[in-house]
């Protein structure tokens, strides 16, 4: 009952009750009793009462009507922005957990948890979420012959046969929870009630930014099916624990002669004169979030999201094991750096997944560790927030930083003539690769809360460039405060897509922002690489393989290694083999076998003949021959690999003439140098 209602049964005024409301005032004893005749209860309840009284309005589902003007929509267009795919549920539905931190003293808890139900255990579910009212609705929706009606009819029959359903439960703890009024602007309207509405109010350092990434929670359902358990950082209608409500997502649809929309919700219907009938979130009991699966571990501040019918659409997870480890990495891959502190800064964020069955463990509770999916970039982020960063490596376990200059370009109309912008002072770290690392060579770059925005490959490396990883920290990332902060945040920001997995043009960009920044991006990216360049430096390693008498007449020299002690994989082109004699000519013949890394782009390679001399520079020789024999070809004097190639042969044979000794009177060294325009 409304404030003012009540008033108006009581023969008082509003702010009289408004009083009792907000424990200004008491009411006296015969208004108590007024009071329990008007809500029809025993007046001991309104002396003894110590906890909340559940409402006795009945839940409903309500079907939104179909538009007036006869316009259908067949499906959510939001939930097609993205793949249904877990380790995207996963990017998406943290980085919402992330932005809405709500103690900035301690970390945000996530929780991810794969329940299948069977038998008895499915079916009290089933009634608990009123199935049977549901099921004619999915019935006609499935008719259609669009994309979303093929795919309810499929998991409906797959209901029907295997009697099996998956739950998945996405929920965090120190989090704002869905704040604000059922239907004016607030976190609660813009999850629940709307479409493309962010309502983010991380103070710009939010990793979101288009309101899309909600609908990945109900494109991950089969049924398009999401319940919701909330508990508030701030109350709403006098409370905060257990605020309520389910959002289905259906195709337009026509049940009984009357035509639907295709959104509906499960709630109490709304008393109010304005949206009577609508269902709205209640408040429910322990039991009622028990049944539905909503149940929440401690009363932190926070929202369960609860997926109905959850699956992984990639296909590449099947089996509840399969599908609890792709969350895993996904959480570690995603937001290993959030899950980090040091002196200067606390972890933002713990995450942790388990796996039940009709209410048993499964897989136990797995916390997610960042130094074990990514220990080479904790190590790096660790020394930064440390204080324990170098300016050049000297050992393998050292962290190297170099500052890298991002100039933001001005607002439109806020800058002057031939002002390129305020410069900001991004933060890269460096250091060697870990040997289990699958992926090296690269830059994990990040802004605002340090969830991984984008990986970059450092262009023009030298070709003996050891293994290393790298870490882009730029805006709110950097932990530092300043207007070039702020202003570097809001532009990374704009320049991301909805999907936010890199800094490129977009129509924010381009349409916020003076001409030119699209070229500040371009330079951000060239100062980076230049960074890396800077602190990579070059190291020479001796080979012992071979017999000592080749050793001796050869010396293969395919550019400084520093593989720093026999690692697992290398990150440039090596020699796997060396066949070599001299003909009777003087010429040098020698047959090569290289082994070179995965790359996207062809390896480009120059082979260039030197005479190891016993005093003096090393004088090159030219070849009369140099032929390609497996997995490369010739042009120009020059050695092109195709991408992909994990290994090659080439032979060369040296030109006589060119010798400045006898072939006898030196070594030769061959030194396989990478070409301009070849792989990084």
């Amino acid at each position: 009952m409304r404030q003012v209602d009540l008033a108006t049964h009581l023969g008082l005024t509003r702010a009289a009750v408004s009083a009792w409301i907000t424990g200004r005032a008491e009411p006296r004893e015969e208004t108590k009793r007024a009071i329990a005749e008007v809500f029809d209860i025993d007046l001991a309840s309104v002396h003894n009462r110590t906890t909340d009284i559940t409402s006795a309005l009945p839940r409903q589902w309500h079907h939104r009507p179909a538009h007036a003007d006869g316009g259908r929509e067949y499906g959510n267009a939001a939930a097609f922005a993205f793949d249904a795919d877990l380790s995207v549920l996963a990017r998406e539905a943290t980085q919402n957990s992330l932005d809405e931190r709500h103690d900035p003293t301690a970390p945000v808890r996530v929780r991810y948890v794969l329940h299948e139900l069977t038998g008895e255990h499915l079916d009290a579910f089933l009634a608990a979420m009123q199935w049977d009212e549901l099921r004619p609705h999915y019935e006609a929706a499935a008719v259609g012959g669009q994309k979303v009606s093929r795919s309810l009819r499929a998991a409906l029959d797959d209901l029907d046969e295997h009697r099996s359903l998956l739950l998945l439960r996405v929920e965090d703890y120190n989090a704002a929870g869905l704040t604000g009024p059922e239907y004016r602007d607030g976190r609660y309207a813009a999850v629940v009630r709307r479409q493309l509405d962010s309502h983010k109010q991380a103070g710009g350092r939010a990793g979101g930014s288009y309101g899309l990434g909600k609908a990945t929670l109900w494109a991950t359902s089969r049924l398009g099916l999401v319940l919701v358990n909330s508990t508030l950082s701030e109350s709403h209608e006098g409370r905060v624990e257990r605020r309520v409500v389910g959002r289905l997502d259906l195709p337009w649809h026509e049940l009984d002669g009357t035509a639907y929309a295709g959104p509906a919700w499960l709630g109490e219907a709304e008393p109010g004169p304005v949206h009577r009938g609508v269902s709205r979130s209640w408040w429910a009991d322990e039991e009622e979030v028990r049944a539905l699966h909503l149940d929440r571990s401690n009363p932190a501040p926070g929202t369960s999201f609860l997926i109905v019918g959850a699956h992984d659409a990639s296909g590449d997870a099947e089996t509840l094991q399969e599908m609890h480890d792709k969350l895993v990495r996904a959480l570690a891959d995603g937001f290993w750096a959030t899950m980090i502190g040091g002196r200067t800064a606390g972890a933002l964020m713990e995450a942790s997944v388990t796996t039940l069955r009709n209410g048993h463990v499964l897989v136990s509770e797995e916390r997610v560790d960042p130094h074990v999916f990514h220990p080479a970039l904790g190590r790096a982020l660790q020394s930064y927030l440390d204080g324990a960063t170098v300016t050049e490596l000297t050992s393998g376990d050292q962290v190297a930083l170099a500052e890298v200059p991002l100039v933001v370009s001005p607002l439109k109309g806020r800058g002057r003539a031939r002002d390129k912008g305020r410069e900001h002072r991004a933060v890269l770290l460096l250091t060697s690769a870990a040997d289990q690392d699958e992926r090296y060579n690269r830059v994990v770059c990040m802004r605002g809360n340090r969830m991984t925005i984008t990986e970059q490959r450092p262009r023009e490396l030298p070709l003996g460039t050891a293994p290393f990883q790298a870490v882009l920290l730029a805006g709110f990332a950097t932990g530092r405060e300043g207007e070039d902060v702020e202003l570097a945040e809001a532009f990374l920001r704009a320049s991301e897509p909805p999907e936010h997995d890199r800094w490129d043009r977009t129509e924010e960009l381009t349409s916020l922002y003076e001409r030119g920044a699209l070229t500040r991006l371009k330079e951000f990216r060239a100062e980076t690489d230049k960074a890396v360049r800077s602190l990579v430096g070059r190291r020479e390693s001796v080979r012992s393989e071979g017999p000592a008498v080749l050793r001796e007449l050869l010396k293969l020299d395919a550019g400084p290694t520093g593989t720093g002690g026999g690692r697992r994989a290398q990150g440039f082109p090596v020699v796997r083999s060396v066949q070599a004699h001299v003909e009777a000519d003087g010429a040098w013949s020698v047959t090569v076998g290289l082994k070179l890394p995965d790359a996207e782009d062809p390896w480009i390679l120059a082979p260039v003949a030197k005479f190891d001399v016993r005093s003096g520079g090393r004088p090159v020789v030219g070849w009369s021959t140099l032929a390609a024999s497996d997995n490369c070809r010739v042009e120009d004097g020059l050695l092109v690999v195709a991408p992909g190639a994990r290994t090659a042969v080439f032979t060369g044979v040296t030109d006589p003439a060119t010798h400045p000794v006898h072939s006898a009177l030196a070594r030769l060294v061959v030194d396989v140098q990478k070409a301009r325009g070849g792989a990084a």
